[in-house]
C-alpha cells in the first residue's frame, strides 16, 4: 500500500490534534478536556494500515502518484480532474485507491472523490430536527456517562465486516451491547449502503439491539471544513443509514474530536440534532493492532476500570472494529473484565439514561441503487475454531451464521452451519 497520499492529506485538511484529540484514558491522570494537541500523523498510518486490503482491492490508473516539481494535474490554482476521477493529495489526476483514498482525496477538484457520491433517496435534510430528551445537542459534548455501573464500549470507523462481525458474536455471548460510529465512505471501503457485506452488518447491529450512531460520511475534521462541508458530511451518511435501517441517528462522534465552537462546528450539530459523543477512556487500541502490544491496550482499560467501584463508578470508553486486535483480542478482554467487576457494558444511549426512542429519528425515502458486490474481506479463521470446526472450541461448539463458535441461541439457533458445528 501507499499511505504518503494519505498522510499529506490529513496533514493539509486537520489540525494537528490525534485521532481522538481531548480523550487521553484517566489513568494518565489528566483531564480529557485540558488537552488537544497530540501527534496525528505518528499514528495515521498505524490507524488505516491494512484497511483498504481487507475491505477491497486497489484497482490503479497508470497516471504515476509520486509528485514532481511542475507537473501537478490538479488542485489549487490548477484546476479539476475530468469527471469520475479523483485528484489525489499531490495533484494527480486518477482512479482507484491512491487517488481517491478519503480522508485524503482533494474532493474540490476531483469530481470522483467518495466525497462527491451521494447515496440514492431523498435528501434528510428535510427531516424536523426535533431535540427530545435532557441530553445536550451539539455544544461542548458529552464526555462519560452518568449512570454508575455502566460501561459504554464505542466502536469508530466501521463497519468491517469480518472484525465487526466477530465483536457482534463476543457481543451476543456475554449478552452485552455497544454504540458504533460509522463511517460512511472512508478508506476506501466503498458505499456503506451499496455494499453487501456492509449493509448486513449494520442491520445485523440494529437488529441485536447495538446503537447506530454517525462518524460522518469520510472522516473529515468537522472543524477545518465549510459550513455546507459540515453538512454534507452528516446529511450524506444518514441518507446512508436510512437507505439500510429506514433511520438516521442523533447520537455522532466527530472525527478526530474535533468540533470546535470558533468553527462553527457545535451550533451545526445542534442545528442538524446531534448529541456530540466523546469519551473518557481511550484504550489506545489503534496504536496497538498487534498481538505483542495489544496488552497495552488491556492495561489501561482495567487500569481505569478498576479505580473505583461499579456501584459508584461509568465510564464511556472508545475503540475501533477496524482493527484486528480490537475485535479478536481485547473486546473480549473487555467484556470479562466488566463481567468480573460487576458492570454493565451498555450502549451510550442507556449509560445517560436516555430513551431508546431518542436515539433515533425516522426517515422515509430510501433510495434503491443497485448494490455493489465486492471480494470479501480477508481475516483469520474464526476465534476459537479447531481445524476449521467449532468442534472442542472452548468459545462453544456451535457455529454461527457469520462462521464464529458459541453457545447461545445467535450461535446454535437460526443460520447455525451443521457442517462446522452442532446446531439446536
Amino acid at each position: 500500500m501507499h499511505y504518503t497520499s494519505a498522510l499529506a492529506a490529513i496533514a493539509a485538511v486537520t489540525p494537528f490534534v490525534s485521532a481522538h484529540g481531548t480523550g487521553l484514558p484517566k489513568i494518565i491522570g489528566l483531564n480529557p478536556r485540558d488537552l488537544r494537541a497530540r501527534d496525528l500523523l505518528s499514528r495515521t498510518g498505524a490507524k488505516f494500515m491494512g484497511v483498504d486490503e481487507l475491505v477491497k482491492p486497489k484497482t490503479l490508473s497508470k497516471v504515476p502518484v509520486q509528485a514532481r516539481q511542475n507537473d501537478r494535474q490538479c488542485g489549487q490554482g490548477i484546476g479539476s480532474c475530468a469527471a469520475g476521477q479523483c485528484c489525489s493529495p499531490e495533484g494527480y489526476c486518477g482512479t482507484g485507491g491512491d487517488y481517491c483514498f478519503s480522508p485524503g482525496c482533494l474532493y474540490q477538484f476531483g469530481p470522483g472523490c467518495p466525497e462527491n457520491q451521494t447515496p440514492a433517496g431523498t435528501n434528510t435534510s428535510t427531516i424536523a430536527r426535533t431535540k427530545l430528551g435532557n441530553i445536550e445537542y451539539g455544544g461542548n459534548g458529552i464526555y462519560s456517562c452518568s449512570t454508575p455501573g455502566t460501561v459504554a464500549l464505542t466502536y469508530d470507523d466501521g463497519p468491517q465486516k469480518a472484525f465487526t462481525n466477530h465483536i457482534l458474536d463476543v457481543m451476543a455471548s456475554y449478552n452485552a451491547k455497544a454504540t458504533f460510529f460509522i463511517t460512511g465512505n472512508n478508506i476506501n471501503k466503498g458505499q456503506i449502503d451499496i455494499t453487501p457485506e456492509f449493509s448486513t452488518v449494520i442491520k445485523r447491529m440494529d437488529a441485536d439491539g447495538h446503537q447506530i450512531a454517525s462518524h460522518t460520511w469520510t472522516h473529515l475534521d468537522l472543524s477545518a471544513i465549510s459550513k455546507q462541508d459540515r453538512h454534507n458530511q452528516m446529511i450524506k451518511n444518514e441518507m446512508a443509514l436510512r437507505n439500510i435501517v429506514g433511520k438516521i441517528p442523533t447520537y455522532m462522534r466527530p472525527p478526530y474530536s474535533s468540533c470546535t465552537a470558533e468553527s462553527g462546528c457545535e451550533q451545526d450539530l445542534a442545528d442538524l440534532g446531534y448529541h456530540v459523543t466523546y469519551f473518557d477512556l481511550d484504550t489506545d487500541d489503534y496504536e496497538h493492532d498487534d498481538p505483542t502490544l495489544i496488552q497495552y491496550s488491556k492495561d489501561v482499560f482495567k487500569g481505569n476500570v478498576t479505580k473505583g467501584k461499579a456501584a459508584s463508578t461509568q465510564w464511556l470508553e472508545i475503540g475501533h472494529d477496524i482493527h484486528e486486535q480490537t475485535a479478536y483480542n481485547l473486546t473480549e478482554y473487555m467484556l470479562s473484565t466488566l463481567t468480573q467487576l460487576g458492570y454493565k457494558a451498555v450502549t451510550v444511549g442507556e449509560c445517560l439514561g436516555d430513551p431508546v426512542a431518542n436515539w433515533y429519528r425516522t426517515a422515509g425515502g430510501a433510495g434503491t441503487a443497485p448494490p455493489v458486490t465486492t471480494p470479501s474481506s480477508a481475516a483469520p479463521a474464526p476465534t476459537g475454531a479447531k481445524k476449521f470446526t467449532c468442534a472442542g472450541s472452548s468459545f462453544g461448539t456451535c457455529c454461527s451464521q457469520f462462521g464464529y463458535c458459541g453457545s447461545t441461541a445467535g450461535y446454535c439457533g437460526t443460520g447455525c452451519q451443521k457442517t462446522f458445528g452442532k446446531c439446536t
